[in-house]
């Protein structure tokens, strides 16, 4: 397939399969050259559609484990294959919960993210409710505490749509199995930061937290600091997009928890430490942008390459927090953002027939999953997703496109030199 046809491929397949498409899909197309704002917008919103309507259209009605089309790498290690339908949910409303928090404005878009926001609800409510089809994997193998924290972090990102209308059952049956999985001891990699969201959340709302489980996870990662905006996986360095998946975006959003809670239990000043961590994930950032080739296309390094756009959430959640350098102007990473969703998602093998992603990391690659690797663990693609949170009026839309790093250096434009940083 073309890829000049992208987004009109992208809507008239949205929801295929279990989910039908909404009325609305059609008014998502437009034309892959544009290069505009509302053009950016459209190819997200319509990635974000076509993402979430078999999920949440299937777990709202509690038969997303009988309709998920369910694929493991060919070296799945064995787990339960259970754990894939939290990962599926959890990663999924992590990267979509920003969009879900816009008022319905009346727009097709916004009838739309309402439709799913009240989807998602029911999803929630559904997932620890014991009784129903789609309750998930709560009490099932270490797997399960990555993949809770981002079902946390979505509410954390976005609380007043899908934690504050859930009924109170419900919220004490999440609060629950959140604080049963401190059955699980994380190792001193990465899955520290799961452990440390968790207990993020549950301060944010209030309760009864584990200091010890922040703590000791936000120190490791600082001492995990290698510089230049790189952290090490626990003890050895890996040329991976970890610090995208996990490092730096947790990190961030643990400190944020902990810095408008004013966390007593920490010996030192937590708004210190989070402006470092934001500074740390800017110049990460600015290496991510220079990633970016020409055509969009980027380096397939590392482990989790399956996770295809999630290797640009800082960029993403730095635009979402209007907090992207001033080396990244917004219409520079907006236009390079859509060039990777182009350059990436135009393969219709992405999605298998029922709508569901598939394993690979540009189309159906399945010889590249690892030994952890399900298709619903491609749900952390959504990440890329999060400047959707920003409404269409705001100046990341709006600003003129801007060539990015790569596309000016392989013109022979001026483009800016780089060095590292001490920080």
């Amino acid at each position: 397939m073309e890829r000049r046809h992208f987004i009109q491929t992208l809507a008239a397949t949205v929801g295929g399969g279990t989910a039908s498409a909404p009325a609305t899909a059609a008014t998502l197309t437009t034309t892959s050259a544009d290069t505009s704002g509302a053009a950016a917008r459209t190819q997200l919103a319509t990635l974000a559609q076509k993402m979430s309507e078999p999920v949440l259209t299937n777990m709202a009605a509690g038969t997303l484990k009988k309709n998920f089309a369910l694929e493991v790498s060919p070296t799945w290690d064995g787990r339960d294959k259970g754990v894939a339908y939290l990962e599926c949910f959890g990663r999924l409303i992590a990267g979509i919960a920003p969009w879900l928090a816009l008022a319905d404005d009346g727009t097709p878009e916004g009838r739309t993210r309402k439709r799913l926001q009240q989807l998602a609800l029911q999803s929630y409510t559904n997932s620890v409710e014991p009784s129903n089809p789609d309750y998930l994997l709560w009490q099932g193998p270490g797997q399960t505490l990555v993949d809770s924290a981002y079902f946390t972090n979505a509410l954390i990102r976005a609380p007043q749509a899908l934690w504050e209308p859930l009924d109170a059952k419900t919220k004490q049956r999440i609060i629950a199995e959140i604080k049963s999985l401190r059955r699980i001891e994380p190792p001193y990699i990465n899955w520290m930061l799961f452990a440390a969201m968790n207990e993020a959340w549950l301060m944010s709302i209030g309760e009864e937290f584990d200091p010890l489980r922040m703590n000791v996870a936000i120190r490791k990662i600082n001492e995990w600091y290698v510089g230049d905006g790189w952290i090490k996986d626990g003890d050895a360095f890996h040329f991976d997009y970890y610090n995208a998946f996990v490092m730096h975006p947790m990190l961030v959003e643990i400190l944020d928890v902990l810095h408008a809670k004013k966390g007593a239990f920490w010996n030192g000043k937590p708004e210190e430490l989070r402006a470092q961590a934001i500074k740390r994930m800017q110049r990460y950032s600015e290496h991510l942008e220079r990633f970016i080739s020409t055509d969009g296309s980027f380096p397939p390094i590392g482990r989790s390459l399956t996770y295809r756009t999630a290797a640009f959430q800082p960029l993403a959640l730095l635009a979402l927090r209007k907090q992207l350098p001033q080396s990244l102007p917004e219409g520079q990473i907006r236009a390079a953002l859509q060039a990777v969703h182009k350059a990436v998602w135009s393969a219709p093998s992405n999605f298998n027939k029922e709508g569901y992603l598939t394993i690979g990391f540009v189309g159906h690659q399945p010889e590249l999953g690892d030994w952890y690797s399900n298709n619903g663990s491609m749900y952390i693609a959504s990440a890329s997703l999060l400047p959707l949170g920003l409404p269409p009026t705001d100046s990341y839309w709006t600003a003129p496109a801007q060539d990015w790093t790569q596309k000016k250096a392989f013109s022979g434009a001026r483009f800016p030199k780089d060095y590292p940083v001490n920080y």
